[in-house]
């Protein structure tokens, strides 16, 4: 077999399992194994360690794009010095990824404009570097769509669909006043996703005044306990930061 056949063929066959990367560079790979002398063996090792690297990078890309995280809210761009030392040191257990293995729970409450939503999708993006798959979605948006779902007698399709998240990140429950069945459908995805996946969530609203979410003492006590049983608790009563930023911005001008 020539040369150019051999090559047409080995090309042909990484096409046909879908080794996209070894394709494009064993060659390249193949020359620097012969000037450094390296054996078959770290040849291949090296030519799986970049098919492994490149499917993970494309991986995580869809992950995110999936994630419909607002990606600007990123832990590089998030003040960590405002937050309490006892809130960074749990911050920073959390970048460990470890309390959604457990199917533990983050909920973060505060002020408007505390940082509760920036602080947990930053959490999420990073999580999602460590191959974890995140849903975001506000909490009005989330309603609505679980209601078409009830309505379209595909609910329990759509609740097995996201319990398949590693994490669900409910953003602001509370914030909008929503009608009991509107919170039936919350309920109902909550007790889905309780010890099967992890929900992250933001609230300004304390547990002490969950009834104007879920208007009703027995549901709101049953959402409550599903979510602190595993739960991590962050409490960021901090003031505004975009009010901070619009006095500093007063006072330099």
């Amino acid at each position: 077999m020539s040369q150019i056949t051999s090559a047409q063929t080995l090309d042909s066959c990484l096409k046909k399992l879908y080794l996209s990367t070894i394709r494009t560079c064993y060659q390249e790979e193949a020359n620097l194994a012969r000037q450094e002398s390296l054996s078959y063996e770290a040849y291949l090792q090296e030519l799986v360690a970049r098919e492994c690297e490149q499917r993970r990078h494309k991986r995580i890309t869809r992950f995110l794009q999936e994630s419909r995280l607002p990606l600007e809210k990123s832990m590089a761009t998030f003040d960590k010095s405002r937050l309490p030392a006892r809130i960074s040191g749990l911050v920073n257990t959390l970048l460990e990824g470890s309390f959604i293995d457990r199917c533990e729970n983050i909920l973060a409450f505060g002020n408007p404009g505390s940082g509760k939503t920036h602080l947990l999708c930053a959490i999420a993006q990073e999580l999602i570097n460590s191959d974890k798959r995140i849903f975001f979605t506000p909490c009005s948006l989330l309603v609505q769509e679980l209601l078409v779902a009830k309505r379209d007698l595909v609910l329990p399709r759509m609740l097995k669909k996201l319990a398949k998240y590693d994490a669900l990140l409910i953003d602001d429950i509370g914030y909008v006043q929503q009608s009991r069945e509107e919170m039936e459908v919350l309920f109902t995805l909550l007790a889905y996703c309780y010890e099967r996946s992890s929900v992250m969530l933001t609230s300004n609203l304390p547990f002490s005044q969950w009834e104007k979410i879920f208007k009703d003492p027995m549901t709101t006590a049953a959402a409550i306990d599903r979510l602190v049983h595993h739960s991590v608790i962050l409490e960021l009563n901090m003031d505004s930061y975009r009010l901070e930023k619009a006095k500093q911005n007063m006072e330099a001008n």
